[in-house]
């Protein structure tokens, strides 16, 4: 996928005319882009159009519309846009009550290391975690963490032809997985590849 150039952004005064329609759109790519891993872990996998969406709200919300600060939001953001031999993902770790997530959190390090997707046919493939900076602690993790998922050709080309995917999460404290993930989903990441 292309990354995101000045050029390809609406400027403030065409964003917010535009912006309850637009993040309506939004809202509906991102049920295909959404994978839950048992009822506290979450994937978003992200793409070129959500990309969009977030550096336009942080351009509205910041009130930036100098070309320097509209580079840096683009610096930010393009990294997370896959590069089409690979998958990124926003990973949630998500409990409601403050109390537990802050518990679960100290007993989850490392659970970025251990989520992985599966081509029919081929191994799990594991995120490389928090490219950006560490997350951890010897203490917790975060709650946010940021992956990516490399293919090889072989893979591409399996996921092109309509191979089934898996998911899941090997962490000694928290385990799930989804077999095959929903075809929604599925068709979505492989628009990812190239």
């Amino acid at each position: 996928m292309q990354k995101l150039k000045r050029k390809d952004l609406y400027s403030l005064e065409e964003y917010v005319e535009m912006r309850d329609d637009y993040r309506k759109k939004i809202m509906e790519h991102k049920k295909d882009r959404r994978l839950e891993l048992g009822e506290n872990v979450l994937l978003m996998f992200e793409d070129r159009l959500i990309m969009q969406y977030q550096v336009q709200e942080m351009l509205k919300a910041e009130k930036i519309f100098d070309a320097a600060g509209i580079e840096e939001e683009l610096s930010a953001y393009n990294p997370l846009i896959p590069d089409g031999t690979n998958w990124k993902a926003t990973m949630l770790i998500q409990y409601t009550d403050v109390e537990e997530r802050q518990q679960k959190l100290t007993q989850l390090i490392g659970i970025e290391n251990q989520i992985w997707l599966q081509v029919e046919g081929y191994g799990k493939i594991y995120a490389i975690a928090d490219e950006d900076l560490e997350r951890d602690t010897e203490e917790k993790t975060s709650a946010v963490h940021f992956m990516r998922y490399e293919l090889d050709d072989d893979m591409i080309a399996a996921v092109k032809s309509g191979a089934a995917i898996s998911a899941g999460v090997d962490h000694e404290n928290y385990q799930a997985a989804v077999s095959p993930i929903a075809a929604n989903i599925r068709d979505s990441l492989a628009g990812d590849l190239a």
